[in-house]
Order: C-alpha cells, then sequence, then structure tokens
C-alpha cells in the first residue's frame, strides 16, 4: 500500500474510488466501506488495470485540533495500527490530510475541488450514512449526489452496518473498552484490541513471586486504555506469537496509588527484552484489580489467572 501525506506534489491515480473518515478502530462498520470499494476497483481493473482504491484520512483527529481544551477523547487506533490495519484489508492508497484550523475552514465545495477532483482525480466515492465534512460539517451525501455531474463522479452511501442489532461505531467500542468487556469490543472491532508498548524497567516484583513482567511504556497518550484489570492476552515479538497475561492498574497491594501501569507476564518466554516492542492483543478480561494482603496471596491469585487465562487462549 501506498501511503502519501498530503495532496501536493503527489501524482494521483489515473482512476480512484475513493472514500475517507478518520476510521478510528478500523471496525466492522468501516470494513464494510472499504471491502465495497476493493470490490469496486477489482471489477474497474478488467477495463482500466491502474485504478486505485484510495482511502483518505485525517491527522490528527479533527477533534483534538478543533476541541483542544477537551482532552476527553481516547483513540482506539494510532496512525500506525490504522496503516497497519488497511494495508491488511488491501488498500492500494492511503492519504493522510493533515488536520488543522486552516483545512478545517475549507468550505464543501473547496474540499471536494482541491482533494478529490484535482488531488486524486476521483471517478467514484464511497462514504459511511453519517458522514460530513468541510466547514462546519457543512458537506454531505445530498450535497454530493446534486452535484454528482459537476464534480465528475459518482457517489454511494452505505448504510449502517449492525452486529446483532447494534450499530457498530467507534464510540461503543470505546465505552465497551471502558468497562472491560473485551470481547463485545472484538466482536465490533472484527480483530482483537491492541496495545504497542515499548519494554521499560520497572521494580522486578514479579521476578521474585514466580511471575515476571514486561512493564510497557505507550507513548500516545491518546491511545485508549482499557478498564484496570487483568487480562488473557497474545503477545507478538519478532514474529512470534505467545500467549500471557496483562495487568493494568495501580499496583493498590504495594500502596502506590498514583501511577497506573500496564505490564505483561508472557508465558513459556525468558529473554531480557528492554527498549524492544512489544504488540499485546487483548482477547479476555478476567478479573478486575484486588488489593491482596500478602505477596503469597497475590501469587496464589496469579496461578489461578494464568489457570484462567490458558483456558480463554486455547479456545
Amino acid at each position: 500500500m501506498k501511503v502519501q501525506h498530503g495532496i501536493d506534489g503527489h501524482t494521483p491515480p489515473s482512476y480512484a474510488i475513493v472514500t475517507e473518515g478518520t476510521f478510528d478502530g478500523v471496525h466492522l462498520g468501516h470494513r464494510k466501506i472499504l471491502s465495497t470499494m476493493v470490490e469496486a476497483v477489482q471489477q474497474i481493473r478488467h477495463f482500466n488495470p491502474s485504478a486505485e482504491s484510495v482511502v483518505i484520512t485525517f491527522w490528527p483527529h479533527p477533534r483534538l485540533v478543533l476541541f483542544p481544551e477537551q482532552q476527553d477523547l481516547k483513540l482506539l487506533s494510532t496512525l500506525e495500527e490504522k496503516t497497519e490495519a488497511l494495508a491488511a484489508i488491501g488498500i492500494d492508497r492511503l492519504v493522510v490530510l493533515p488536520f488543522d484550523k486552516t483545512f478545517s475552514n475549507l468550505t464543501p465545495e473547496a474540499y471536494v475541488e482541491q482533494v478529490l477532483v484535482k488531488g486524486l482525480n476521483t471517478r467514484r466515492l464511497i462514504i459511511g450514512y453519517d458522514h460530513r465534512f468541510g466547514k462546519n460539517r457543512a458537506g454531505d451525501f445530498s450535497f454530493l449526489k446534486a452535484n454528482e455531474e459537476r464534480f465528475g463522479f459518482v457517489v454511494e452511501e452505505i448504510p449502517r452496518q449492525d452486529v446483532e442489532e447494534v450499530g457498530v461505531s467507534s464510540t461503543k467500542i470505546r465505552q465497551a473498552l471502558l468497562r472491560g468487556e473485551v470481547t463485545t469490543a472484538n466482536r465490533y472491532l472484527g480483530a482483537p484490541y491492541t496495545l504497542c508498548g515499548k519494554v521499560v524497567r520497572g521494580n522486578q516484583l514479579g521476578r521474585t513471586i514466580g511471575f515476571p513482567t514486561a512493564n510497557l511504556y505507550i507513548s500516545q497518550t491518546y491511545k485508549l486504555i482499557p478498564k484496570d484489570g487483568i487480562y488473557a492476552v497474545r503477545v507478538r515479538f519478532n514474529q512470534a506469537i505467545y500467549g500471557g497475561m496483562l495487568y493494568i492498574g495501580v499496583r493498590s497491594t504495594l500502596g502506590n496509588h498514583l501511577e497506573r501501569t500496564i505490564e505483561v507476564n508472557v508465558f513459556d518466554f525468558n529473554e531480557e527484552i528492554y527498549d524492544s516492542f512489544l504488540q499485546i492483543e487483548l482477547i479476555a478480561y478476567l478479573r478486575g484489580e484486588e488489593k491482596f494482603d500478602s505477596l503469597e496471596e497475590m501469587r496464589e491469585q496469579l496461578k489461578r489467572d494464568k489457570e484462567n487465562a490458558l483456558q480463554v487462549l486455547a479456545v
């Protein structure tokens, strides 16, 4: 997949089928739009082999720019994670548009002319049922449909995608993760929710009770961290996959009520991996954080947690 930042200085496709949005999480609703686009491009290539599927996304997330005083927005995907997911789906080109106050003031018409028409040579635009764009979010499906002939491309709207009669949205996935409902979030995402972090030094207490952990530092402060507790996880490191259990919390047993930590105990693993990066796939929420009266009591509970995690991961 080709990744380009901005429009200027890039050669547009000869024929582009385009979709656009923040695509946070690249969930099942997004995948419905993306798969429709990929299938459409495959059909067009019988007549135009150079046709491309193009995804436009915006970075930073528009809400972080338009409402900087509101720091409560947490995202499901970093830009790198989003890029990886789109490439796996089979998208040909990802266009990352830098989002700032100047860009946000483009009228819908100016946006269409500069980005979709001149910048990408769009021939077909596929959007979600609630898509809005341009200054004050004034652009919508009705505006695009009324101007198809003038803009030179056709527009298609994908209806709301439901899972078990519940509308899929990034907001609902965020809410599920904050409640510890990982299986629900994963079902809506169509893949496990992931955390990626750098291994840093901790207090190494886990080694003394038989459960050494890798402490993760996640540099993207906007990344959503799920509910505190213990999770069954899969750990990806150096192209290998390991089972494990993840702890998110404030180490209440140790009396630390200030610093939230993210630690993973990797099963059947004994390597020094400081400064390495681990990708953690959350599979199931096992229990909430507990305060134990002794380290021995905590160790016995961790044994039970590991047994539960192994059962979950074996399914």
